[in-house]
């Protein structure tokens, strides 16, 4: 059988991006996200009913230069799209306890919702996520493409 491992999340970081080093000297840059989605309860054939939204927060790990890059150009609340697969960890704790934990280990990014000062780097129009940014607050389901 096949298989396949990539998420795409599209969201807002909820902590400024933290960026520590291995031993051997490779970086590695923590990320929360905040991925919104907004949804209808009730009514008849999607007229009517209520509006919901829930939050989806996930940790994303960025190794390497581009994760520096991250950490340079980016602070908590701001949007990205991120590229990535999931990662799935196991590990006994002080205690001895078994934990695990599933997050994202990002492969690719791009950075949303346009230049603010001279934070980040400008972007192109012609850039596959540049209509994202307008969408983010409307929820990930109502993006469009």
């Amino acid at each position: 059988m096949a298989n396949f491992n990539k998420v795409i999340l599209v969201g807002n970081l909820t902590r400024d991006p933290e960026v520590r080093s291995t031993p051997s000297g490779q970086s590695v840059t923590a990320l929360g996200m905040a991925i919104n989605r907004t949804y209808m309860v009730g009514g008849q054939g999607g007229q009517g009913g209520e509006k919901r939204e829930e939050t989806t927060f996930v940790d994303v790990d960025m190794w390497g230069r581009r994760g520096e890059v991250i950490a340079q150009y980016l602070k908590k609340g701001d949007p990205i799209f991120i590229e990535g697969r999931l990662t799935y960890r196991q590990w006994d704790d002080k205690d001895g306890n078994k934990r695990n934990k599933l997050s994202v280990t990002a492969e690719n990014f791009e950075f949303l919702g346009g230049r603010k000062g001279e934070r980040g780097p400008a972007r192109e129009a012609s850039e596959p996520a540049a209509d994202m940014g307008n969408a983010m607050g409307a929820g990930i389901d109502e993006v469009p493409f």
